[in-house]
C-alpha cells in the first residue's frame, strides 16, 4: 500500500479521464456535441427499438418456395441438355418436390440417366464425384430427380444466412442505423429497426425477392394455343404492371439477370420528366445486353422483376457500354427504392411475413425516464448502505469507484455503439447495485485481518491480496454467463448481456485498483494509527 506502483495510478487516471469524455456526448445536447472539436469523441450511446421506438418483423424463409426454384430452373437445364443429346421425352414437371419425365425410347434410358448425372446439380462437397441431386431409373421408362436432403438442407442455411446479409444492405442504403437482424430458429429472422415508424415501407424494401431479369418476348406463339392455356415449352406467361398489356408471354431463359449489376440509381427521363430507374452491368452482363439488342433489334424484351413486368419495350438499336435503364409507372420514392433493392441484390429465397410490430417512441422515452429513476435510486440505496456499514470514508471511496464504474460502462457501450436496450438498462442497474460486493469484500477481509492482530498496513494489504482470488472467481462465473445467453441468446438477451459483460470488467478494475489507489493516497496523507472501519 506504502509503495503502489505508477503504473496503477496511471492507469486509473486514464480510464477515468476517458471514461469522462466517451461518456460526456450522452450528457449535451445534440448542437453542443456537433460543435466539439474534431479530436473529441462525438459517438452516443445508441438506442434499441423499444427504448426510441420503431419497428420489429418476424419473416420466416420459404425453404419450400426455394426448392421449388431450384427444381424449376433444373428442369430447364434438363430439357437442353436432353435435346443436345438427341434424347426424345414428355411429362417434364416439378412434382411434390422433385423432378419427373418419360423417356419416349426404352433404348435411350440409361443414355438419358447417365447424362443427367454426370450435367445437373453441382458437385457435392467431401464426396468424390458426386452431385447433390439424385437420378432415379423408375418404372415405364420415367426419371425422377431429385436433391439430396443433406445437400439441400445446407443449401437452404446458406440462403438464410445470405437473406440476413441483403437485409441488412437494404436496411443501411435506406439511411438507417445499426438495425437487429438476428436468426431465430431455423429459417426465421427477426429485423428490428430502431426509429422507423413506418414498418409498410420496411415491408416492401425487405420482403420483395427483387429477382431482376431480361428476358425476350414470344411473339410467335398461337392465339389459338394462348387462349386454350397452352403455353409453348420454355415460355412462361408473367402478369404485367406497365399498365399495357395485362400479360406477356416471355421466355424462360434469362438474358441479363440482376447478379450482373454493378450499379442502380434513380432518375428522370429528360424527354418525359418521369422518374426512372438507371442501371449498369459488369462485363459479362455488359456483353450479353449488347449481344441480345444487337441481334433482335425490332424485338421486345420484357424487363422482368420477381416474375412481374415492369416493362416491354421495342429494341430500338444494339446498346453497347452496358448500361440501360428501366421505365414505368415510377414515382421518385418508388423509383428510389427499387435503385435500393438492386443496389443491394436480391433476396435468395423468398420470405413471408409472420409477427409484425411497432413500438412508438413514447413508450421509449417512458422506458428511459423510469430506468433513469431506477438507476438513481439503485445507486442512492447503496450509497446509504455503504456509508451506513463502512463510515463516511470509506463508503465514499466505494462510491466514487462506482461512479468512475458507471462512467467506462457508458463510455465503452459510447464508443463501441453497442445498442442499449431495456433489458440492457436492467443489466446496467444490476451491474452498479453488486459492484460494491467486492469492496465488501475487501473491507471484510480487512476486519478480520486487523482481529487477528495484524498491522495496520499488512491489514490492508490482505484486504486485497486475499480477496482478489474470491473477486476473481465470482465475476468470471458472470462472465461466463452473460457469454453463453450474448451467443444463444437474440435481440433483447444480448442487449443485456453485452451491457453485463461490460459491466463485470469495469467493477473489477474499479473495485480494486481505484479503491486501492485511493486508499493509498489516503494512506499517504493522513498516516492513520487506526480504520475506520475497524
Amino acid at each position: 500500500m506504502m509503495n503502489l506502483a505508477r503504473w496503477k495510478v496511471i492507469l486509473v487516471v486514464l480510464a477515468t479521464v476517458l471514461g469522462l469524455l466517451f461518456t460526456l456526448p450522452n450528457l449535451l445536447p445534440p448542437k453542443v456535441v456537433a460543435s466539439l472539436p474534431g479530436f473529441m469523441p462525438k459517438n452516443t450511446l445508441h438506442l434499441g427499438l423499444d427504448l426510441q421506438g420503431g419497428s420489429d418483423l418476424l419473416y420466416s424463409v420459404d425453404t419450400v418456395a426455394l426448392q421449388n426454384e431450384r427444381l424449376t430452373n433444373m428442369a430447364e437445364d434438363i430439357r437442353t441438355n436432353l435435346h443436345n443429346k438427341n434424347i426424345d421425352f414428355t411429362d417434364l414437371a416439378v412434382l411434390n418436390g422433385a423432378i419427373g419425365l418419360r423417356i419416349t425410347d426404352a433404348t435411350q434410358v440409361s443414355d438419358a440417366a447417365n447424362t443427367l448425372r454426370q450435367t445437373v446439380g453441382a458437385p457435392l462437397q467431401g464426396v468424390a464425384g458426386g452431385r447433390d441431386v439424385t437420378v432415379s431409373v423408375l418404372p415405364d421408362q420415367r426419371l425422377r430427380i431429385a436433391f439430396v436432403p443433406a445437400a439441400f438442407d445446407a443449401e437452404a442455411q446458406r440462403a438464410v444466412e445470405q437473406n440476413q446479409e441483403v437485409i441488412r444492405r437494404r436496411i443501411d442504403q435506406m439511411g438507417t442505423k445499426e438495425p437487429d437482424i438476428s436468426r431465430r430458429g431455423k429459417d426465421r429472422i427477426d429485423i428490428q429497426v430502431a426509429g422507423e415508424s413506418d414498418p409498410e415501407r420496411l415491408k416492401t424494401i425487405i420482403g420483395q425477392t427483387a429477382k431482376l431479369s431480361f428476358q425476350m418476348l414470344d411473339e410467335n406463339a398461337s392465339q389459338e394455343d394462348l387462349a386454350a392455356g397452352r403455353i409453348p415449352p420454355g415460355d412462361e406467361m408473367l402478369v404485367s404492371t406497365d399498365g399495357r398489356s395485362p400479360q406477356y408471354l416471355v421466355k424462360k431463359r434469362q438474358v441479363v439477370t440482376g447478379e450482373m449489376l454493378t450499379s442502380a440509381s434513380s432518375g428522370f427521363d429528360q424527354q418525359s420528366g418521369k422518374s426512372e430507374v438507371e442501371l449498369r452491368f459488369n462485363g459479362t452482363g455488359a456483353k450479353r445486353f449488347g449481344d441480345i439488342t444487337r441481334q433482335n433489334v425490332g424485338k421486345r424484351f420484357a424487363i422482368v422483376l420477381d416474375k412481374k413486368v415492369l416493362s416491354a419495350p421495342v429494341i430500338e438499336g444494339p446498346i453497347p457500354g452496358g448500361s440501360g435503364r428501366i421505365t414505368g409507372n415510377f414515382t421518385p420514392e418508388t423509383a428510389n427504392d427499387l435503385a435500393v433493392l438492386l443496389r443491394a441484390g436480391s433476396l435468395p429465397a423468398p420470405m413471408k411475413v409472420e409477427e409484425q410490430r411497432t413500438v412508438g417512441a413514447e413508450l421509449g422515452a417512458d422506458a428511459v425516464k423510469a430506468g433513469a429513476i431506477s438507476a438513481i435510486v439503485g445507486l442512492v440505496a447503496t450509497m446509504v448502505f455503504m456509508v451506513a456499514i463502512y463510515g463516511l470514508l470509506f463508503g465514499g471511496i466505494s462510491l466514487i469507484g462506482l461512479v468512475v464504474n458507471g462512467l467506462m460502462i457508458v463510455g465503452v457501450m459510447s464508443l463501441t455503439q453497442a445498442t442499449l436496450t431495456l433489458p440492457g438498462i436492467a443489466g446496467l442497474i444490476l451491474t452498479l447495485a453488486v459492484a460494491v460486493d467486492a469492496n465488501v469484500l475487501i473491507y471484510e477481509r480487512m476486519r478480520d485481518e486487523l482481529r487477528a492482530g495484524r498491522t495496520l498496513i499488512a491489514a490492508m494489504d490482505a484486504g486485497f491480496s486475499r480477496a482478489w482470488g474470491t473477486i476473481f472467481d465470482a465475476n468470471m462465473t458472470h462472465i461466463f454467463s452473460a457469454l453463453i445467453m450474448f451467443n444463444i441468446g437474440s435481440g433483447p438477451v444480448k442487449g443485456f448481456a453485452w451491457t453485463l459483460s461490460v459491466g463485470v470488467l469495469t467493477t473489477v478494475f474499479s473495485a480494486v485498483l481505484v479503491t486501492q489507489v485511493l486508499l493509498a493516497w489516503w494512506f499517504k496523507a493522513t498516516r492513520p494509527k487506526s480504520l475506520p472501519i475497524a
